[in-house]
């Protein structure tokens, strides 16, 4: 139950993240923006998760969740920003 909680956790802070990369000119609309930025905070999640030592799922405790908070809202933020980024430049052409 705990490994569910992290990674909605972390798709949740991603979902937040692409949003507010998404009120940058390298907007996606906020359907995309919340997708690819739930999609980047899990990965980013899962990786700082495992850097740290709290992907096991075993322990609910301040340390992992703000990881995965942080984690999360990063990795979210930094998909989403590159996306729209390589999208706008695409569209400059």
């Amino acid at each position: 139950m705990e490994m569910f909680i992290s990674l909605l956790v972390q798709i949740i802070s991603g979902a937040i993240g692409g949003n507010i990369a998404g009120m940058t000119k390298e907007s996606l609309g906020t359907g995309l923006n919340t997708l690819i930025g739930g999609v980047g905070g899990l990965v980013l999640g899962q990786i700082v998760a495992a850097l740290t030592g709290t992907s096991s799922g075993e322990a609910l405790d301040v340390a992992a969740v703000g990881g995965n908070i942080l984690g999360g809202g990063i990795g979210g933020l930094v998909l989403t920003w590159v996306v729209g980024f390589i999208k706008s430049k695409m569209a400059a052409k």
